[in-house]
Formats: C-alpha cells, sequence, structure tokens
C-alpha cells in the first residue's frame, strides 16, 4: 500500500475526550473515529488490526472443533421474555419497536437467540456436542462509554456457545474454550492472566476471565506469586486465618468520639491502627432484608461475596432510616451489639480480641470489644476483597495485585437458559434432558486497543508483530531522488512478493516528519531508503519496539527483513 494513496488522517492533537493511552493514540494515528458517544468509526488502519485479531480467533476457534455462524444483530422480545431477560437485563438492553409495534432489542449477547437455534434442530444426543460462534456486532447502552474502544456501547464480539448432553461432557467443552483463549491471546502478543471471576448478569455456575496487564486497566486483579491461582478481586477465594483469638484482656468500655464517624477519625482519636477496629456496615438487599456486616477496619466489602452467601442480587448501604431503626443511632455509630438483624462477620473477625467499634449511641464508641463475651453472630464468612499480601487459597504462595483490562470471559451456563427455553435432547435411554450450555465472548476491538495499552511509548504505538496493521514500512527519505524512488521500489515489490504486509511511505514530506508519523503508527520494522545508504549500497533498518538500528546491504535485504517478520510471528 502506498502511503499517499491510502486514507490515513492521522491527527497532531489528541482529542478532548480521550483519557486513555489506546483511545488517545488510536484517533492519533488515523484508525478510529467518533460518531457519538461510545460508537466509533473503524477506518482503514484501524480495520487491518480488527481484522487481525478476528483472523487469530477464527483460526483458534476453528481448531478447537467450533462452527462460523452469523446470527441477526436484532432480537425479538419474545425470545427473551422466555428466558426471563427482557425484565431482568436493564437498561444497557437498548429496545425498540417496528412498525407494527412488535418489540426487539439489538443483541448485547445471543444466547436466546442461539438457543432458539439449537432447540428447533437438534434432538438427540447424537449431534453433541456441539459449539457454534459468530464474529458480529453488539451493542450495549452503556451508562457512561468512555475510554475508545475499551467501554463502547457499539463493538465487536466474538461470542459462542457450546451445548452437551451432561456437566462433564460440558466441562471438557469448557475446557477446550479456556485453552483456545490462552491460544488467541499468546497469538496476539499479549500478556494476560486467566482468572477466576463472577458471572454476573449472564448467569452460570462458574467462569473465568482473561485480563490483559495494563496500569489503566479497570479491573482488579489478584495472582499467586507461586501457582497459577489468580481471579478478579471480586471473585478471590481468601483462606481463613489460622488459630483463634486471643482471649480478652480488656474490660468493654464505652469512650465519647463527637463527630467522629470514620474508621480513620475514630482510630487516630483512640490512638489504634485501622486494623485493630471493627466496622459495621448496614446493608439491605433487593428483598428488603437488613444484614449488618462486621469487616476489619482496614478492609473493604466484597458485595458480590456477600451477594452469594444471601442469595440476592444486589445490596446497598440502607438509609438513615433504617440504620436508626436497627441500631438507635445514627451512621458511624453502628456496632453488633443489641442489633435486631442478621449479623455476619467476614472470618478474621474471629481471630481478633480487645477491638474497638460502634457504640450503637450518637458521639459514642466502645473499646475492649470481644467476640463471644460481648455479642455474638450468626456465622464467619469469607465477605472481604482480597489485597496484596493475602495468602493463596490454594498454596502457600502469597497473592500479588495487578490492574487487567477483560478481554474475554468463558461461562459454564449450565442449564440456565436451556430449561427456560425448553431447549432438551433425548439421551441414550430415549428420555429428555435439557441441554448444558456454555458461552464464550472475546471483545474483538478491546484486545486491539489492550494490545496499545501494555504495548506504547512517548512516540505512540509499538504493535506486536501478530496485530500490526502493516509489518514493514519502506520510508523513502527523498522520493524525488530517482535512485530512492527506484531502490524503495524495488524493495516495495520484492516484500509484497513473498508476501509481506509493506506500507510505503512515498509521500513528498520532511524525513523527520516521516519518522514521526511511522512511530505514531507502531509499525514494527521500518527501512530507511536514502540517497547516502545507497552510496553504501545499504539500506537502514530499525526495530520499532527496540530503535536498535543496523544496515542491510542491498543484496539480500529483502530476504533478512522477510526472514525476521516471519521469525517475529513464530514468536508470538
Amino acid at each position: 500500500m502506498r502511503y499517499s494513496q491510502y486514507f490515513l488522517p492521522t491527527l497532531k492533537e489528541t482529542p478532548g475526550d480521550a483519557e486513555v493511552i489506546s483511545h488517545q493514540l488510536m484517533a492519533r494515528a488515523g484508525m478510529i473515529r467518533k460518531v457519538a458517544a461510545g460508537i466509533y468509526d473503524y477506518l482503514p488502519l484501524g480495520l487491518r488490526v480488527i481484522r487481525k485479531v478476528e483472523n487469530i480467533i477464527r483460526e483458534e476457534m476453528n481448531r478447537a472443533g467450533a462452527i462460523e455462524i452469523l446470527m441477526p444483530a436484532v432480537s425479538p422480545a419474545d425470545l427473551w421474555q422466555q428466558s426471563g431477560r427482557w425484565q431482568e437485563y436493564g437498561k444497557e438492553l437498548l429496545r425498540l419497536k417496528d412498525r407494527k409495534d412488535t418489540e426487539f432489542c439489538i443483541g448485547p449477547t445471543h444466547e436466546e437467540v442461539v438457543t432458539e437455534i439449537v432447540r428447533g434442530t437438534v434432538n438427540s444426543y447424537r449431534q453433541l456436542p456441539l459449539n457454534l460462534y459468530q464474529i458480529q456486532t453488539k451493542f450495549r447502552d452503556e451508562i457512561r462509554p468512555r475510554f475508545g474502544l475499551m467501554r463502547g456501547r457499539e463493538f465487536i464480539m466474538k461470542d459462542a456457545y457450546s451445548f452437551d448432553i451432561d456437566d462433564a461432557a460440558a466441562d471438557i467443552s469448557y475446557d477446550r474454550m479456556y485453552q483456545a483463549y490462552r491460544r488467541i491471546f499468546k497469538r496476539c502478543g499479549l500478556d494476560f492472566r486467566a482468572v477466576e471471576a463472577d458471572s454476573g448478569a449472564i448467569g452460570g455456575s462458574f467462569s473465568h476471565e482473561f485480563m490483559v496487564l495494563a496500569e489503566t486497566g479497570e479491573d482488579a486483579i489478584v495472582s499467586c506469586d507461586t501457582c497459577e491461582y489468580a481471579a478478579n478481586v471480586e471473585k478471590a477465594e481468601l483462606r481463613a486465618p489460622a488459630g483463634s483469638a486471643p482471649a480478652p484482656s480488656q474490660p468493654l468500655a464505652k469512650v465519647e468520639t463527637p463527630n467522629l464517624k470514620s474508621i480513620e477519625d475514630v482510630s487516630a482519636f483512640l490512638k489504634e491502627a485501622p486494623g485493630k477496629m471493627i466496622k459495621t456496615l448496614v446493608l439491605q438487599a433487593d428483598n428488603d432484608e437488613v444484614v449488618a456486616v462486621l469487616l476489619r477496619g482496614d478492609r473493604t466489602l466484597n458485595e458480590i461475596k456477600l451477594c452469594n452467601f444471601l442469595g440476592c442480587n444486589h445490596l446497598q448501604l440502607a438509609d438513615e432510616a433504617v440504620v436508626q431503626k436497627v441500631t438507635g443511632a445514627p451512621s458511624g455509630f453502628s456496632g453488633p451489639i443489641g442489633l435486631t438483624c442478621r449479623v455476619l462477620a467476614d472470618q478474621e473477625v474471629a481471630t481478633m480480641s480487645d477491638f474497638g467499634l460502634g457504640a450503637n449511641e450518637a458521639n459514642y464508641h466502645l473499646t475492649g470489644a470481644n467476640y463471644g463475651r460481648d455479642f455474638q453472630v450468626e456465622a464467619f464468612v469469607d465477605l472481604r476483597q482480597a489485597t496484596a499480601g493475602d495468602s493463596c487459597p490454594r498454596c502457600d504462595g502469597k497473592l500479588e495485585a495487578w490492574r487487567g483490562i477483560e478481554v474475554g470471559h468463558v461461562f459454564k451456563l449450565g442449564t440456565k437458559y436451556s430449561d427456560s427455553m425448553h431447549a432438551v435432547v433425548l439421551d441414550d435411554q430415549g428420555k429428555e434432558r435439557p441441554l448444558v450450555m456454555g458461552c464464550y465472548g472475546i471483545g474483538v476491538g478491546r484486545a486491539a486497543a489492550a494490545s496499545i495499552e501494555q504495548n506504547h511509548d512517548e512516540n505512540g504505538i509499538v504493535w506486536p508483530m501478530p496485530l500490526a496493521p502493516f509489518q514493514v514500512i519502506v520510508t523513502m527519505l527523498n522520493p524525488n531522488d530517482e535512485a530512492v524512488f527506484a531502490a524503495g521500489e524495488n524493495l516495495y515489490q520484492e516484500l509484497l512478493e513473498k508476501g509481506i504486509e509493506v506500507l510505503l511511505d512515498d509521500r513528498d514530506e520532511r524525513p523527520g516528519s516521516k519518522f514521526k508519523d511511522a512511530d505514531l503508527l507502531g509499525i514494527p520494522l521500518r527501512v530507511n531508503v536514502g540517497a547516502r545508504g545507497l552510496k553504501e549500497q545499504s539500506f537502514e533498518l530499525q526495530e520499532r519496539r527496540s530503535g536498535e538500528r543496523i544496515m542491510l546491504p542491498i543484496e539480500g535485504a529483502g530476504a533478512k527483513i522477510v526472514a525476521q517478520v516471519r521469525a517475529a510471528l513464530d514468536a508470538g
């Protein structure tokens, strides 16, 4: 491709709404353009990267035995009503009506549609296992779209759905997809972790998220420094501390703490570390149940763990009236003694003694409190969010903390959709059995953006070879020089003939401007063709990542460049 004839509208200035580096660089490099909030055009350079990601996904999905289909973007409400998600999904589901007043939605995901396909065509266990996938545009009406392709409303997604006769077979399908995802992200050149995760609105018994490690990641994850355990902090298990609480050594005492409500303020006033305090959170579930939760003062409640324990979907801090009714005091002074609601405690509380907590009286806290002697709890449960330094739940290692960008998610769905939509097959005994499903998604654009978050410097993008829009850029330092033009053209044609994706910078621009554009675009290899080099019968080859420059003799230069590209692809 000739730069002078290509549509590559780069920008010198960063768009004002571009907050993260991938959004900034994709806009500046002429890869995307904003149409509306969370909706983007994919320009030629960006589309080339998207297609690279799609091709890797397609090859690995096919290799894993999945079969490609294409489902409609628009789904009838009837299917979503059958699954129960029409009412459950919320405002992210973009709903619309046609001229006959029939309700539809633009699919954010396609469990209902694919289940409809299978229940109408698969009726025997002999037709299983089956895994169908597509690469298609989705729409989720995010309340706050941001970060370019990282959190858009319209996006390209690969979604796959497996169907099996029982749980054992479904586990095999799940593992096949899990391994395929590992190959996909490795081939994309991404540094990632597969982490245990909560299944959320999709449902299912367990799931893994594939997280690209990046400082700008929205998700907090932990991984063991010894074994392969990794999890989203929302899902991360914590081992119960060893041992029991020391015997009480202090009497229970009430201390006036005027207008001091936060753990930080109270612990400073009492001259105690926050870790020697207990905070009591009064929460209300979506079924209106009120529960008090006890945590060490320097810990954070994991609401998903609590929801799972209570069997509810949502929790919120109780309003002031509820807190006053349950504790007899305003917020900030709550404690477990004498409460009229359920009281749960994080398992860490069981090992503490002589701690401070709220007195359930305005402007007062207690010191020297102890579980058993002064109050009881219904249960000790793993309720807190994991942090760096916690013990691994699988081995004797310690957890490390990371930021991650979710680029893929695999779920074991079980029979959530096949039960509600009556997708059944006959087993080998002639009895009806609901299909056991799994679903597996990859954000195609997000994977490309995540690669930039991991691979950039102060000058622009640094693409890994497998995702680069072009593998080589041949830069004519002075295309008006006949010898330079001829040498650049010959190398360009040779590389094209050998299957190399090459961009020929034949523009009549200053060399410095061309170099800046090449660095911004992030093409892995740049070949500079100039009059000085030609006098020495050589080209200058520069690697984008390392910045290393070497002089290549013109004779055999093409073959060496081809070998370097192929070696980089094989390494991925």
